[in-house]
């Protein structure tokens, strides 16, 4: 949400604001890079429905030096954010699935064992129970190890996203001295 406020004579600053809801984990890298687009944080506040996020109020001079190109270098670090966010939520996305699915299947064969004693036959409940109970312990190891190896995998990406930030945080800084 953006209001503007027009300048006039002498000492009347006009000042635009900015509403923006990100996840806590991001909070502060917002909070230092919008400082080097001329923004200064007013406030934050927890949304009512974003449960892991807050909104962060910023306003900054109307009237600012090199607005279009700062424009575009936040536009560039916020897509630098938004990747990073992807990057980290990345890390355990496919771990999480690939662990419900193995505790999914040990649930299936642990009803198949329940059937069967229902049924009367305990040989096949006790030959079913096993992989149920391996279905159940197994996607904590799983979960682990996929996870270790994706992060593994996604840090490099991240450490070189937030490298690309901070070197359009230093433009828009240098810029904003001008």
């Amino acid at each position: 949400m953006m209001a503007e406020i027009t300048r006039n004579e002498n000492n009347f600053i006009g000042y635009e604001y900015k509403d923006i809801t990100v996840s806590r984990s991001m909070e502060s890298v917002y909070a230092d890079g919008y400082a080097n687009f001329g923004w200064t944080l007013e406030d934050t506040s927890t949304p009512v429905q974003g449960v892991g996020s807050v909104t962060m109020k910023f306003k900054r001079d109307r009237k600012i030096r090199n607005k279009a190109e700062l424009g575009r270098l936040q536009r560039q670090f916020e897509s630098c954010a938004g990747q990073i966010e992807s990057l980290e939520k990345a890390k355990t996305n496919g771990a999480m699935i690939a662990a419900f699915s193995i505790g999914l299947v040990g649930t299936a064969f642990m009803a198949g064992s329940v059937f069967s004693y229902l049924a009367g036959m305990l040989p096949l409940c006790i030959i079913l129970a096993i992989p149920a109970f391996i279905g159940w312990i197994l996607p904590y190891f799983c979960f682990l190890s996929i996870r270790r190896k994706k992060t593994d995998k996604v840090t490099p990406l991240i450490d070189q996203k937030y490298d690309e930030m901070y070197e359009v945080c230093e433009k828009a800084n240098g810029l904003l001295a001008k």
